[in-house]
């Protein structure tokens, strides 16, 4: 494991020292480390001090993955590329570069993108003849050639993901993993012989994503984006929104069905079984990596740090020995007995048996890195094969022998993730409303909550309510049929859809 003497000198220079009784435990005096309802303070020191991302770097909106952070993504990752292949996705690496003639061909796709991409105009004092732009997502890159390796039918579906960086020059506030100008995503690409295949696709993309977000515990709305805020080029939308602790929603994932609009644009023809040319469909989802740890930090911390789902935490138990003079061998060596017994079980432990820091810094440490469990012993436990665990996410102690120790731990990981999952979704049932009128709508905005508003369709009326009321419409309901109850809430027309409104970052 890295040290990190900076962070407890950080630690204890903002704590009051606290007191330990005999066996280490720390007394009921302690003060917190953090105030999670100050998000934004809270979200910036757990990402520093948990070593998930510095933001320091010198180039706004661009960030380093620090330790904790990058072993967490890389679980994700897994989780995600696992899912894909099974669904016949093959791994690929395409290169960063995009030519300017490639990135042109698909006129609605351009016009969503000119605004923020980074152009490569130069190699030393030259200038390109070609010029080349950093990707801001890949259908530009992929589709050419895809053109290659499709002639007959028999070449279709072509499935494949890569997880990469791409870049766009965001114009709003940077903040790390929310909104950046380099982010770590990953992303799928499909072409299939007729809509009915590609839709098939759609599906498909939004169970694997909703299998990935079901094993982190968080919770999200899936909303069919409106015509005027799909992505540019597809023929609908699909977006996964969730909650934030500051009262904006965060975009984890989304899933598009573009039809034949790229396709078309770069002639994506196969011969089909009757040797005519036919037009393939396409389909292309992505997942933003930081987005997603960014919600499963802010869902499920607390004002100790960070509260990881056992699943990806890259330590899932921590061995903490209490030592005591004369019999601190004792304790050291049933500490590493029961370190050799977990690992062998398949669980993720670390001992910390460094003795510059007393029990109460390594409690700090591990509960603000998240560890799902803590296991203390003392001679006591060495004595009559016992052992402490402490859970971290409603800090329960559990006194349970040696002998059960493993089964132990695999129910309260369960335990754990099942009570994350379980108020990450109260939460979400929590901040969800129905406004019938701009008053009311208005009143929910300044509450930063997400209300779901009769709406008649109208873009116009879109960019109305989002002038009136700082909260803009995010969709309707894609994986449930919602029917409106009356009129639009602007516009008094007919109501068409059950809409849903909330600030976003």
């Amino acid at each position: 494991m890295i040290a990190f003497p900076y962070l407890f000198k950080t630690l204890r220079h903002n704590l009051v020292e606290e007191e330990l009784d005999m066996t280490g435990n720390k007394s009921s005096n302690r003060k917190e480390l953090l105030a999670k309802d100050n998000f934004s303070e809270w979200y910036d020191n757990v990402l520093l001090e948990a070593k998930i991302v510095d933001d320091r770097y010198p180039v706004k909106g661009f960030s380093v993955y620090t330790g904790w952070g990058m072993s967490i993504a890389k679980r994700i990752i897994g989780m995600l590329e696992e899912g894909l292949e099974k669904n016949g996705n093959e791994p690929m690496q395409f290169p960063v570069v995009i030519p300017e003639d490639a990135f042109q061909k698909e006129e609605d796709h351009i016009e969503g993108f000119s605004g923020e991409v980074f152009w490569i105009t130069h190699a030393g004092e030259n200038e390109l003849e070609r010029k080349l732009i950093l990707r801001p997502t890949s259908e530009t890159a992929i589709y050419p050639m895809f053109k290659l390796w499709m002639r007959s039918h028999q070449d279709l579906p072509i499935r494949m993901h890569q997880t990469c960086n791409v870049y766009r020059y965001e114009t709003k506030a940077t903040r790390p993993l929310y909104r950046g100008r380099e982010f770590l995503w990953n992303e799928g690409h499909t072409a299939h012989v007729n809509y009915d295949d590609a839709e098939k696709e759609v599906k498909n993309a939004a169970k694997i994503y909703r299998s990935v977000y079901d094993r982190l515990g968080l919770s999200y709305i899936m909303l069919k984006r409106p015509d005027f805020d799909k992505f540019a080029g597809a023929d609908y939308s699909i977006a996964f929104d969730t909650w934030n602790p500051d009262g904006k929603v965060n975009q984890i994932g989304t899933v598009h069905q573009l039809g034949y609009n790229f396709a078309k644009a770069f002639e994506l023809t196969y011969e089909d079984p009757n040797g005519e040319q036919a037009t393939a469909i396409t389909t292309c989802y992505g997942m933003g990596f930081g987005r997603t740890l960014a919600a499963t930090i802010s869902h499920h911390g607390d004002d100790h740090g960070l509260v990881l789902p056992p699943k990806v935490a890259p330590k899932q138990l921590v061995i903490i020995p209490i030592l005591f003079k004369k019999k601190g061998e004792l304790t050291i060596n049933y500490a590493k007995r029961l370190e050799a017994k977990l690992q062998e079980a398949g669980i993720r432990v670390v001992l910390d048996d460094d003795t510059r820091f007393n029990p109460g810094d390594k409690y700090y440490k591990w509960e603000m890195y998240g560890v799902p469990l803590r296991l203390e012993v003392g001679p006591r436990e060495a004595e009559n094969k016992k052992a402490t665990l402490v859970r971290r996410d409603n800090f329960e102690k559990i006194q349970v022998e040696e002998a059960h120790l493993v089964d132990k731990v695999h129910e309260l990981f369960q335990e754990i993730f099942m009570n994350l999952k379980k108020k990450s979704k109260a939460k979400l049932d929590e901040l969800l409303a129905d406004a019938y009128n701009m008053d009311e709508l208005k009143s929910y905005m300044d509450e930063r909550r997400i209300v779901r508003v009769n709406w008649c369709g109208d873009a116009d009326c879109a960019m109305n309510i989002k002038d009136l009321v700082s909260g803009e419409i995010r969709g309707t309901r894609w994986d449930i049929e919602e029917k409106p109850t009356g009129n639009c809430i602007l516009c008094g027309d007919e109501g068409k859809y059950i809409a849903y409104v909330s600030r976003t970052y």
